[in-house]
C-alpha cells in the first residue's frame, strides 16, 4: 500500500464519520433549540395564567362585595316587612 491508497481510504471512511458528526451535532442543536422554545412557551403561558388569576380573583371579590350588599338588603326588607307586620 502506497501513501496515495491510505490517504484515499482515510478520505472514503473520514468523510462519512464527518457527516455523521455533523448531523448528530445539527441534531443536538435542534433539540435545544426546541427545548428553549418550550420553556419560553412554558414561562409565556405560567405568566398568562397568573394575570388571568389575578383578573379573576378581583372578579370574585366584586362578586362577593355585590352578594353581600345583596344579602343585606334583604334582611333589611325582611325587617321591614315584620315592622310593618306581615311575614317574610
Amino acid at each position: 500500500m502506497d501513501a496515495a491508497m491510505v490517504t484515499a481510504i482515510a478520505a472514503l471512511i473520514g468523510g462519512p464519520v464527518a457527516a455523521a458528526g455533523v448531523m448528530y451535532g445539527s441534531r443536538g442543536a435542534t433539540r435545544a433549540a426546541r427545548e428553549g422554545n418550550a420553556v419560553t412557551g412554558f414561562n409565556s403561558l405560567t405568566d398568562q395564567l397568573q394575570e388571568e388569576r389575578g383578573e379573576l380573583k378581583k372578579e370574585v371579590a366584586t362578586l362577593r362585595a355585590e352578594l353581600a350588599a345583596e344579602r343585606l338588603e334583604t334582611a333589611r326588607l325582611r325587617l321591614v316587612v315584620q315592622q310593618l307586620g306581615g311575614a317574610p
